[in-house]
């Protein structure tokens, strides 16, 4: 990732209706999916961004998140005859996460959160440098009555996380008290949002959907009312670690079209006995078979900090290769997510070594999360 500074690879991203507060907040930007987002702020960067998550309270701009809604008599059974995971198990005004897979592979087009209001209405939120491809998929399948609504930029999505975030949001008359992966529409000075109890940190938390015209006015009554619960604005750096340090999965890295959710071990948002779902039969007949590789979380035994793309060995053999890695501010030691051949028949507590620019340095086998999740 890198500084977005000339205006004209600005004019080629999209931009935030936070943008102006941003700047005024001293950040620093970088491209993500095609927008120009923060990457983390002056005063303090990543490493306070992240500990203001673990300890009080941060909130993210993720409006570069997709935004899509599918609407109309059935609309619900479409999204379950099309996305991996099973709509039937919830009911309206919960969330749940799913798997927008390919057909014929069974690779993973995206990731996304579907917000369940009605039969006849399911609200998307994919990545963003994927929703025009899960737009495309889903109004090219969509029977006549079913309408399938790109609002990528129509909303702005503030994720408020952290153990003081229902403080904050009480602060504020918002609702809290619904449970995990649920949503409640709100008011604030008489702005209508809608506020969801979820979250990519692993912390208790909530993402607020905004009409983009008031992403602002929200945006200043969090930082008002948040001085008291020592709010710190965070980038999409301190994203990264908080969610690595989870476990979650980043899509192009973790999970791609040619990263099945067999092989991310993600085969709890598929739901299995289903009839029909995108890549069902080629999702099977690898479950079947057993993948030639699955997603395992690695700790550092020394002071070695694995990053994406470097490769694991045992002995003379590659076992592996890092999808996920970083430094963890809360472990303080390096953590992360690989893709290990499961020939190799490594298991938990076993040691690999990683090539850091051709020195070895060896890393355990330890199953996610790295920390101990709050989001409940």
């Amino acid at each position: 990732m890198t500084d977005v500074t000339s205006d004209a690879a600005a004019t080629r991203l999209r931009r935030s209706p936070l943008h102006e507060r941003h700047i005024a907040a001293g950040a620093k930007f970088a491209p993500f999916g095609g927008w120009e987002m923060p990457l983390e702020y002056a005063g303090g960067g990543v490493l306070k961004e992240h500990t203001a998550v673990r300890t009080a309270v941060g909130v993210f701009d993720v409006s570069h998140l997709g935004k899509a809604r599918v609407s109309g008599p059935g609309a619900a059974d479409f999204v379950n005859a099309c996305l991996s995971n099973d709509l039937g198990r919830i009911g309206p005004g919960r969330a749940q996460y799913t798997l927008c897979c390919d057909d014929a592979t069974g690779g993973v087009v995206d990731d996304i959160i579907a917000y369940l209001y009605a039969d006849d209405h399911v609200f998307l939120i994919p990545n963003a440098a994927n929703t025009a491809e899960v737009v495309r998929r889903l109004r090219a399948a969509a029977p006549p009555q079913v309408s399938v609504t790109d609002e990528h930029e129509a909303y702005a999505v503030l994720a408020v996380q952290g153990p003081r975030s229902a403080e904050l949001l009480a602060a504020l008359d918002l609702p809290i008290e619904h449970g995990y992966m649920s949503f409640s529409a709100a008011s604030l000075a008489g702005m209508e949002l809608t506020v969801c109890r979820t979250g990519y940190t692993g912390e208790l938390g909530y993402e607020l959907v905004v009409p983009a015209e008031h992403a602002v006015a929200v945006w200043d009554a969090l930082f008002a009312a948040g001085a008291a619960f020592e709010l710190r604005a965070c980038g999409l750096a301190a994203r990264d670690t908080l969610r690595t340090e989870m476990g979650y999965p980043l899509h192009g890295q973790d999970l791609s079209l040619d990263i099945s959710p067999v092989q991310a071990r993600s085969g709890w948002a598929v739901g299995w006995d289903k009839p029909a779902f995108w890549g069902r039969g080629a999702l099977l007949a690898e479950k079947a078979a057993g993948p030639r590789r699955t997603l395992r979380g690695l700790v550092a035994v020394d002071r070695a900090i694995p990053r994406p793309g470097m490769t694991l060995h045992v002995g003379d053999t590659q076992v592996g290769e890092v999808t996920s890695g970083t430094f963890s501010p809360t472990r303080k030691q390096g953590i992360a997510l690989a893709l290990l051949n499961t020939d190799a028949n490594l298991a938990d507590g076993d040691e690999v070594e990683i090539d850091i620019r051709g020195r070895r340095a060896p890393l355990k086998l330890t199953k996610p999360p790295f920390v101990t999740p709050s989001v409940k």
